[in-house]
């Protein structure tokens, strides 16, 4: 495994093997058959590295070039960008072949193509931001709205894309710094590509032909072999998340009588009400104001069924009076029940762990709007009111430094195979550099609920990574659970941590400081400054992605979501967070795939977040 982090000298270094992959594995095709038939050994035997010249570099060398699995192959030639390429190619033939235009193509008739006249284009920095929310990520595609699809018709529209080229971005070397995850937004990012910037007025012009969800900052140009992912030597991402997110489970969740069974069982249980002690009266304090005066308008037999609802974890009774462990099929049955009923606002297991859902069958529409019983309204009406309790709830000064200290825990280069998916321990890529990891100076206070404001620099990031990181060092604080846990993540063991909601999540800009050196000095181009558009970048932070994050936050509490359905799981996937450590959550991790193009690598056309 290697010892240095994934850096800029390396992405050239890859840059350099996709550029010359195809003709590598010509070579290496040639070698392989040449190699076949020579060399035997002793007793007619094929020299496979045994016998004669054992050891010598022709021999070494041919034992080296063995034929590979296609699996191996992958490992071994990471021509990533030539494989994202050929897989977007395809989806573009099959959706002509199908008779379908490609989200970002505009048509123009033959007669209109040859009658416009052909202008340079030059290479340049698009420096960009965009709100995530509605689209599918920012990667271009053929069959689904994305922020580079309408990026590449308003390009097409102002004229900076030839009429020509407008059914192809391949044409113009479109390449993007960070690839964000669907829903993810950014203040600042970076395309480079080769467009028609003649005209002065040509990033109003395109502006004109976006959403006010989308803007361009500035168009500088570059040196004609400028690709913004390689030259990007780091980025800065925030997260807002509700100050609710570090609350600890409900008593009567599954997850929070398995932290005090835990503490109670390994000895730590005065460790644990220490670390909870902040927030002890919240539950009780919480359910006498807001909750409440909701169960006691109800009679009696309605309430207890409304509270078995809202816990529905809750452990039936065995013979000997104590908890009765449930069945796996019970179980099964539980979950699958408690999330058919929240399915409109609650994750999957699945989607928090960064995992594809199974495939199910489309159910038919249902012919009438189906009428709430007496028990799902009143329940309905309980949950808004632990909703509003949460809402109340303000950060203490320990519970933030604890927040602190547990994103201290990622600085340095650290093996993150846990907080992506399909990566395994030993793979090189999963080793990234975290350079600094804060919580905002202070809270702020919107339709009252308090935020915390996250900060994390670093070199690059995988698919869910980030994510990851904040639920991880939430579930930490919250559950009252050692920091050693986050430093166990980075060993061997697999471990499943839940990705936080996309919504919090927004890429702040990318940083191009040995780019800008060398633009200055050598290329006589103007720097990659995010700052000359801060004014501009601030507002539109404010009203395009604040107000937006806040507002679906208000109308769908995705993080109420989130950490409820996690404290309400009955498994064994999350309780690496109780004083039993990682052997409470043994499990095994999906291989990593070697069969088939990823498209969770940070590469070329690598997603983050």
């Amino acid at each position: 495994m290697a010892d240095n982090p994934p850096s800029a000298s390396t992405s050239n270094q890859d840059s350099a093997v996709s550029a010359t992959g195809d003709n590598s594995r010509s070579q290496r095709g040639d070698r392989d058959q040449g190699g076949r038939g020579r060399g035997r050994g002793r007793g007619g035997r094929q020299d496979r590295g045994r016998g004669k010249g054992f050891g010598s570099k022709d021999s070494g060398e041919r034992h080296k070039k063995r034929d590979m699995g296609r699996g191996e192959y992958f490992r071994n030639n990471p021509d990533r960008r030539a494989r994202n390429d050929e897989q977007h190619a395809a989806k573009r033939r099959k959706t002509e072949e199908g008779g379908q235009i490609a989200t970002y193509s505009t048509t123009f008739t033959k007669e209109e193509i040859e009658a416009e006249t052909r202008r340079p284009k030059r290479k340049v920095a698009v420096m960009i931001g965009y709100a995530g929310s509605g689209y599918k990520g920012m990667q271009i595609n053929a069959q689904e709205k994305t922020i580079e699809g309408d990026l590449f018709k308003a390009f097409v529209a102002a004229g900076a894309i030839s009429k020509n080229n407008s059914d192809d971005p391949k044409k113009t070397s479109l390449v993007r710094c960070a690839r964000t995850d669907k829903g993810v937004h950014a203040a600042g990012n970076v395309i480079s590509l080769k467009l028609i910037v003649e005209e002065s007025d040509i990033v109003e012009t395109i502006n004109k032909h976006l959403p006010p969800q989308i803007r361009v900052w500035g168009i500088e140009r570059t040196n004609g072999s400028f690709s913004c992912y390689q030259t990007c030597d780091s980025r800065w991402y925030e997260y807002l998340i509700p100050t609710y997110s570090f609350l600890p489970p409900h008593p009567q969740s599954f997850l929070g009588k398995k932290l005090v069974e835990s503490a109670e069982q390994e000895g730590v249980f005065e460790t644990y009400q220490s670390l909870q002690e902040d927030a002890a009266s919240f539950w009780k304090d919480a359910e006498d104001t807001y909750v409440k005066p909701v169960l006691d308008k109800l009679d009696p037999s309605m309430r207890e069924a409304v509270i078995a609802t809202i816990h529905s974890s809750e452990e039936e009774e065995g013979e000997d009076g104590g908890p009765k462990k449930p069945t796996k099929k019970k179980v099964k049955e539980d979950n699958k029940s408690r999330l058919k009923e929240t399915d409109s606002i609650e994750p999957s297991v699945e989607a928090m762990r960064g995992e594809e859902p199974a495939v199910k069958e489309e159910e038919p529409a249902p012919e009438t709007v189906s009428v709430l019983t007496p028990l799902e309204m009143a329940a309905k009406e309980v949950k808004a009111a632990y909703i509003t309790a949460k809402k109340a709830y303000r950060i203490s000064a320990s519970r933030r430094q604890r927040v602190q200290e547990a994103l201290d825990c990622y600085i340095g280069t650290r093996n993150f195979h846990n907080y992506t998916i399909q990566k395994p321990f030993s793979d090189p890529s999963a080793k990234r550099v975290i350079r600094s990891f804060k919580v905002g100076a202070g809270p702020i206070i919107i339709n009252d609920t308090e935020w915390l404001s996250l900060k994390v620099h670093g070199q690059s990031f995988m698919m869910h990574q980030i994510r990851k990181m904040v639920a991880m060092a939430a579930l930490v604080v919250r559950c009252g659970t050692s920091k050693d846990i986050i430093r166990e993540s980075y060993g061997p063991a697999n471990i499943s941590i839940p990705k936080a909601p996309g919504l919090g999540l927004l890429l702040e800009r990318p940083v191009f400081d040995s780019y800008n050196e060398r633009a200055v000095r050598e290329y006589s181009r103007e720097k990659l400054d995010f700052d000359k558009y801060q004014k501009e970048m601030d507002e539109f932070k404010k009203r395009e992605i604040y107000d937006r994050i806040f507002r679906e936050e208000g109308k769908d509490h995705q993080f109420h979501a989130f950490f409820h359905h996690i404290d309400h799981y009955r498994t064994d996937y999350f309780l690496w967070v109780t004083a039993k450590g990682i052997s409470a959550a043994a499990q095994s991790k999906k291989p990593a795939r070697t069969d088939d193009p990823s498209d969770d690598e940070v590469d070329i056309n690598g997603e983050e977040g």
